[in-house]
């Protein structure tokens, strides 16, 4: 599919229809998330490929936020192989993925090359936050991970 930015995203395992953000690189010069005020929204990697497109989309978004409790992602790490996740395009077009995968790795351990690598096939990686919650870093220690393919055949 050619380029173009993410709309929505939608994965009907787990009850997501989320408005997408583009998003970039944040001061440490990680995938930057959209901001704590909108845990709703899911963001779009800019820099990288767009869902559809030949490389690695990558959409992010935050399991749950200290004003509003379960955010965007909150149930991500229950889906399974062979779900379909949907990202709607400002083109009109619909890109539909069907899950490979899904992981959990820590933060600091986070297999770059395998998550955001290039791998000759129109692929997305859904991230957020997982695992237990360090209440003096503020974060989570680990990342889930989804892994998705596109789908071949027309969306439905």
């Amino acid at each position: 599919m050619p380029r173009s930015q993410p709309t929505r995203i939608k994965i009907p395992r787990i009850g997501v229809d989320a408005p997408t953000s583009p998003v970039g690189l944040d001061r440490n010069q990680q995938i930057a998330v959209p901001p704590l005020n909108q845990p709703k929204t899911a963001g779009w990697y800019k820099l990288g490929p767009s869902p559809g497109e030949i490389g690695t989309a990558v959409v992010v978004g935050h399991v749950d936020s200290r004003a509003t409790g379960q955010a965007v992602f909150f149930r991500l790490g229950a889906l399974k192989p062979k779900d379909t996740i949907e990202v709607l395009r400002t083109d009109g077009k619909k890109a539909r993925f069907i899950v490979d995968g899904v992981a959990r790795y820590p933060k600091k351990q986070l297999p770059l090359n395998q998550v955001y690598g290039h791998t000759g096939k129109a692929q997305l990686r859904v991230i957020t936050c997982g695992g237990d919650y360090d209440k003096k870093a503020k974060s989570y220690k680990d990342n889930i991970v989804v892994f998705a393919t596109l789908a071949t055949g027309p969306a439905k």
